[in-house]
């Protein structure tokens, strides 16, 4: 016979906790799953930081090397006495493909999507204490990793 889920939050062991062989039963394996979840938590929000962090430092990378460039070619268009050479300043909507920038990113971001929805899941079981194990997780989180996710905020 199978047990029914509950659709509603509760306190009672015994949910599926996303596989189906992993069914906390007691008091303590709860508490395990909640202790895991709060890891996955802390888990996403570093992640988030650390690819804030990643961009902001590419970006701030791209453009030094950029102005750089252009400082270079004022100096060479300066030097030229003809005028015909007129230094043009040629600005990017778009930041260029480069591999192990965005290939990088693209990684962190799945894995941190992969943790999201590991934490959906966990939520949709209505497990109340796996739901304030998770809005707790996030919360303190952000207070220890939010600050560095906050882009160029001391540019």
């Amino acid at each position: 016979m199978t047990a029914m889920m509950k659709n509603y939050l509760h306190f009672t062991a015994g949910d599926t906790l996303l596989f189906q062989t992993w069914h906390p039963n007691s008091s303590g394996a709860i508490a395990g799953a909640c202790i895991g979840l709060v890891l996955v938590g802390l888990l996403e929000r570093w992640l988030s930081a650390t690819r804030a962090g990643l961009e902001s430092y590419w970006t701030l990378a791209l453009t030094s090397h950029d102005a750089s460039e252009e400082k270079c070619c004022e100096d060479d268009t300066a030097s030229e006495k003809s005028g015909s050479a007129v230094g043009r300043k040629i600005t990017r909507s778009v930041p260029p493909f480069i591999a192990a920038h965005d290939v990088s990113r693209g990684t962190i971001y799945a894995v941190q999507a992969l943790l999201g929805y590991i934490l959906m899941l966990a939520a949709m079981t209505f497990e109340a204490a796996y739901v304030i194990s998770i809005i707790l997780a996030l919360g303190i989180g952000e207070i220890l990793f939010g600050r560095m996710n906050r882009r160029n905020a001391l540019h």
